[in-house]
């Protein structure tokens, strides 16, 4: 493929510096119960205080705004066997003397798994378990989750951290199968003169969405996305979220080839961090807008996996 090509001749010269790391699942002993209880459904939404609420406000200096979220529409990339479409409903009047239409539609799509996409604890699993080893068989029903499900997220407003891995390696694009590593992370930040705190929603911008909607094939293909050691580094700055502008945060496919998407079950399964994929960071990375409010709050759908989301970004 001619995007392919091009990709390899204009990023030969950057290779990763991680030495692909495998990841064996802790045990439910190791990893149960949750560091926020045995009983918790919220996990890292529980950072969804208001003390955060104020240290995100006071990030707020000019009102200005960025939309992170895709338009869902027809010509979006959807990973394999998963569906979206509209049909139009032009199904009233006219009514009264001044002749009033509506108009409505029916959606037909994995609601929670579509466009830009907020994670929640029921879409991953390890050997059957859940997050904080809920039996995934014992909470599944027709019409959803008995536990766990969007509706006990709620509205997420904290401090927003973008990371410009793309910048730091001076490319607009990351090649396909770049793994993003700790040392990556670290002279990010550093170069941008920020520091995580505990409860950031932390997005890593890889420059992978300018794919989207041009080339949907290579788009959901692969992936440049962090590995195992980066996530693990990530999770223990306690952050409230991980996003990035990629399908499924993490590089895929992983380098180590007997395992697969692990950062998805060590961020959810294990430590109940929540993802959210495929944001639109170009706008943040271009105005070198490194620190933000962050707002976001999923469809409340009742027992649901995830829930597609329009998060925004004030400074």
């Amino acid at each position: 493929m001619k995007s392919l090509a091009i990709l390899a001749l204009g990023f030969c010269a950057l290779a990763t510096d991680a030495t692909p790391q495998s990841w064996q699942p802790p045990s439910p002993n190791e990893r149960c119960p949750s560091k926020w209880g045995a009983a918790d459904e919220r996990g890292s939404s529980n950072h969804m205080k208001p003390a955060n609420v104020l240290r995100a406000a006071q990030l707020i200096k000019t009102g200005e705004t960025f939309e992170l979220g895709h338009v869902l529409g027809r010509e979006m990339p959807l990973n394999p066997g998963r569906q979206y479409d509209v049909h139009t409903k032009r199904s009233t009047g006219p009514f009264g003397s001044n002749q009033r239409y509506s108009n409505e539609e029916l959606v037909v799509a994995e609601i929670g798994q579509v466009g830009t996409q907020f994670d929640g604890f029921t879409h991953q699993a390890l050997d059957r378990l859940l997050y904080n080893c809920v039996k995934m068989d014992e909470v599944a029903s027709r019409s959803g989750f008995t536990k766990m499900g969007m509706e006990k997220v709620g509205t997420l407003m904290t401090r927003g951290v973008l990371i410009d891995i793309a910048g730091l390696k001076g490319v607009e694009t990351l090649p396909i199968n770049y793994e993003i590593t700790v040392a990556d992370l670290e002279q990010a930040l550093q170069k941008q003169g920020i520091r995580l705190e505990p409860g950031d929603a932390v997005l890593i911008y890889t420059g992978w969405s300018k794919h989207w909607g041009v080339d949907n094939k290579l788009y959901t293909s692969g992936c440049p996305g962090i590995g195992v050691a980066a996530a693990q580094w990530l999770i223990k700055q306690d952050p409230m979220l991980l996003g990035s502008d990629n399908w499924p945060v993490e590089i895929a496919p992983n380098p180590d080839k007997t395992i697969n998407l692990p950062v998805h079950n060590i961020a959810l399964t294990v430590n109940g961090v929540h993802l959210l994929e495929n944001l639109v960071l170009e706008d943040l990375a271009k105005a070198r807008v490194y620190e933000f409010a962050f707002v976001m709050q999923p469809l409340k759908l009742q027992g649901a996996t995830g829930s597609t989301v329009a998060p925004t970004a004030i400074r």
